[in-house]
């Protein structure tokens, strides 16, 4: 690892704070997408990282602190932190002052196995959006069945006493919510990391004011193509009286950077836009986000039954990753570009939410707790409920959290291979649909017995008709097994 330069001056970067966490008893940083939790030495070297002193400035500071300063592994320590986008070494980053979770005082570990980091909140499926590559699932909950004002608010309780330091608001629509504003200010209170996960289009001056002054953390909007014409088209917003849904999305960035929030851009990579990956990322750098995620479409939901459609050919799959690294070598340090790669076509399994039950968990519109969002389409795995059976039960003890927790449960060659630590067997919804067997091997890893699943029958069979909007009245979805 090269040493950082003299002239370092350690901040923490837009987006991004340190906590305490009561719970672990442990410091974390928290940022757009993730969590890092840190030994007692990294947090006391942030702690005297205020964009102001340089790095022998808070090395002489620690050395009156504790003996045996190392001056080189402090170096190494913030050019780890910077190379992970978490610290500015320019002097433009901000004090890295702790914020406790000052509502939980008597907070401690259960000492039950892991707490979960994430909490991925899904306040409402409706949507103004129809888009065919959706993964929310085909039945989907209505509003008078969503939980309350109240009832979520207990769910941030539950959810910080059991350990989350982060929480995803997304749905559907989350701005679509009359009490976001309030949600989101209980979690500051709580805090919670809070990003919100929106299409942008309900938004406006007042409420962007609003979601600030409560604390909001960070935004993800999501854009549909760089297209101004076949982004309404994918979104279904082609019959809208005045602006374009597209042109909304760019309106709601304005209003987000204005008010100082950070803003990742998000796209759906599939068959119809993975060619202007480029133009999307470019599209991001002059909206001014900070982050730009370029995902291929997980085909769940919406997204499973439209796969013939959405599916990228291997020629698509290999220039989205050209087009990847000449879209970083065009921005340079600008912005930072994220590629989350189609699992489908490398041979190698993702990491699904990080293994089961490890360090997310997810609570449905109707208050359903899952280990993953398209997990209640697994059979034989009743769900628990955040209202009736509350989130530490739900974690700890239900059978939804530990069918597949941990690797003994793996079949052959999961249970031998390197690499189940890593993939943790890969993804169980998505064994499921194609195999039939949640306890299968994931078909997208190349050791699968099933993996010529995923590109049999090819991605651009015929269907004999359009894909199917998102909507309420739900299609009938494909059986699972062999696709």
């Amino acid at each position: 690892m090269n040493a950082a330069p003299v002239a370092t001056v350690p901040g923490l970067r837009r987006g991004v704070r340190l906590t305490y966490d009561p719970v672990r008893r442990q410091s974390a940083l928290l940022y757009p997408e993730g969590v890092l939790l840190l030994n007692e030495t990294a947090a006391a070297v942030l702690r005297h990282c205020d964009g102001r002193r340089d790095a022998a400035q808070v090395t002489a500071r620690l050395g009156e602190e504790y003996e045996g300063v190392d001056a080189h592994q402090v170096r190494a320590l913030l050019t780890d932190l910077a190379q992970r986008r978490l610290l500015a070494l320019d002097g433009t980053g901000s004090p890295a002052e702790p914020h406790p979770a000052t509502g939980l005082p008597g907070a401690a570990s259960t000492g039950r196995g892991p707490a979960p980091l994430g909490l991925i909140a899904e306040l409402t499926h409706r949507c103004p959006l129809q888009c065919h590559y959706c993964a929310n699932p085909v039945e989907l909950t209505r509003q008078r069945d969503e939980l309350d004002t109240g009832q979520w608010l207990r769910v941030l309780d539950q959810a910080r006493g059991l350990g989350v330091l982060q929480v995803h608001l997304t749905g559907g629509e989350p701005l679509l919510r009359r009490d976001l504003t309030t949600i989101v200010a209980h979690a500051r209170e709580l805090g919670l990391y809070t990003n919100l996960i929106t299409s942008g289009l309900p938004l406006d001056g007042r409420r962007a004011a609003e979601l600030a002054e409560a604390g909001l953390d960070h935004v993800q909007l999501s854009v549909q193509d760089a297209d101004p014409g076949n982004a309404d088209v994918i979104a279904g917003l082609t019959r809208l009286n005045g602006p374009t849904g597209h042109g909304r999305k760019l309106a709601a960035a304005a209003l987000l950077t204005a008010m100082g929030l950070p803003l990742t851009v998000n796209a759906v990579l599939h068959r119809g836009n993975v060619e202007r990956l480029g133009e999307i990322t470019d599209l991001a750098a002059g909206l001014g986000a900070d982050r730009v995620e370029l995902a291929h479409t997980q085909f769940y939901g919406w997204a499973w039954v439209n796969r013939a459609h959405l599916a990228p050919s291997d020629a698509q799959v290999r220039q989205a990753e050209r087009d990847v690294a000449a879209a970083r070598a065009r921005h340079g340090e600008r912005i930072e570009i994220t590629h989350v790669v189609a699992d489908h076509h490398s041979g190698t399994a993702k990491p699904c939410m990080n293994g089961w039950g490890n360090e997310q968990l997810v609570v449905a519109p109707d208050g359903s707790v899952l280990p993953c969002l398209a997990a209640a389409q697994l059979p034989g795995m009743p769900l628990p409920n955040a209202v009736t059976d509350g989130l530490a039960t739900s974690w700890h003890d239900s059978p939804a959290f530990n069918r597949y927790r941990g690797t003994d449960w793996m079949p052959e060659p999961c249970r031998s291979c390197d690499l189940r630590e890593q993939d943790f067997g890969g993804c169980r919804c998505q064994a499921f649909q194609f195999t039939g067997d949640p306890g299968a091997t994931d078909p997208a890893c190349r050791l699968s017995p099933d993996h010529h699943l995923v590109h049999e029958p090819g991605p651009h069979t015929p269907t004999g008709r359009a894909p199917l909007p998102r909507r309420f009245t739900a299609p009938v979805p494909p059986a699972p097994g062999p696709a």
